[in-house]
């Protein structure tokens, strides 16, 4: 019942963000809804099989823009990639030191230690779920990791997309899919392929299984030429929607008064951190002649499926941002323990 009502509020909120001309209306209005309603302290809530259907098709519908002609591109911007992890490494450290003097005497219960450790897993650049499990095994403040995480990625989410349309940079960079019609039996065998590829990415415990699993199934067949099926738009619509809710369901009143200060302190270093990545971005198009909006997307603080589908819906090469955010996850998820090691050792 809770989660019926929830997507008929995300639903009806979505239908006004397409009337306003709203950047990603099919995410961005059910995603404001929700977080509004469920911070006014509101039933709502969000089922994991729906989001993780719609992660599945997001990542399907991604790996159709990785057409041979595109793979070679992203491929020459290996160096580019790079950088851009090196650049998201080194800003995670920084957030996270500057938290840790700011919030030094907040939380006297944890030791220096235990606030070193919430720190510098709240600044880390990555997935929230998954900064948050690795930070759990490390004894940092979970709840804090968390909140942090969830925060950054709502205020990228809003403001990116806004910033975008203000600028008017809508299909200034389009890459088209591979794939342009859809058909039942194509898109139904797009489905099975995708869903095994999803299954074994849960199997192997890897991060964002649903969403990585399709993305990297139709990424492959793409690359080889093959072309199922487009994904219908109302589909997409559709799991932008569920997305949109499953973000927007955390802001309860109980994670509203979370560390007031804490919450306070991640909102103006998530602002930060924004500016900061525009002008690496806006550097980094000097150097590979991409347009700045693909590579602002492609560097944000934000998460995988909210900036590529903000590529996607604006038309902002989709498969660099893709790329960028993708190898980045990876990286951290990697990078994040031993470079916390090699910051301060074992303590």
């Amino acid at each position: 019942m809770r989660a019926g009502t929830t997507l008929l509020l995300a639903l009806a909120a979505a239908l006004v963000c397409v009337w306003l001309q709203t950047p990603i209306p099919w995410m961005i209005g059910p995603l404001l809804a929700t977080a509004v309603f469920s911070a006014l302290g509101a039933p709502t809530a969000s089922l994991n099989p729906l989001r993780n259907a719609g992660q599945w098709v997001i990542g399907a519908a991604l790996g159709l823009y990785f057409t041979p002609e595109v793979g070679r591109l992203v491929a020459g911007l290996w160096w580019a990639i790079a950088l851009g992890i090196l650049w998201a490494l080194a800003l995670g450290l920084g957030l996270g030191v500057w938290l840790q003097r700011v919030h030094a005497r907040q939380f006297p219960e944890l030791t220096p230690a235990e606030l070193r450790r919430t720190t510098y897993f709240a600044g880390a650049i990555g997935g929230a779920s998954e900064m948050t499990l690795i930070a759990e095994r490390f004894g940092a403040r979970t709840d804090l990791v968390a909140a942090a995480h969830s925060l950054r990625v709502l205020l990228v989410t809003v403001c990116v997309p806004f910033a975008m349309q203000f600028w008017g940079v809508s299909g200034i960079d389009a890459l088209p899919p591979a794939a342009h019609g859809w058909s039942w039996a194509g898109l139904g065998l797009l489905a099975a392929v995708t869903l095994g590829g999803a299954l074994l990415m849960d199997q192997l415990g890897r991060a964002n299984p649903w969403f990585m699993g399709a993305l990297v199934v139709t990424m492959a067949l793409t690359l080889s030429g093959v072309t199922l099926s487009a994904i219908p738009t109302a589909l997409s619509n559709a799991a932008q929607l569920v997305i949109g809710v499953s973000l927007g369901v955390r802001f309860t009143p109980a994670f509203l008064h979370t560390a007031p200060r804490w919450l306070g302190s991640v909102a103006l270093a998530s602002a930060v951190l924004m500016l900061l990545c525009a002008g690496f971005a806006v550097l980094l198009s000097q150097l590979t002649g991409l347009h700045p909006a693909t590579l602002i997307l492609g560097t944000s603080p934000g998460g995988i499926a909210e900036m590529s589908i903000t590529a996607k819906v604006l038309h902002l090469g989709v498969p660099v941002v893709t790329a960028f955010q993708v190898c980045r996850l990876v990286a951290v998820l990697i990078l994040a323990e031993p470079v916390y090691r090699w910051r301060y050792g074992q303590r």
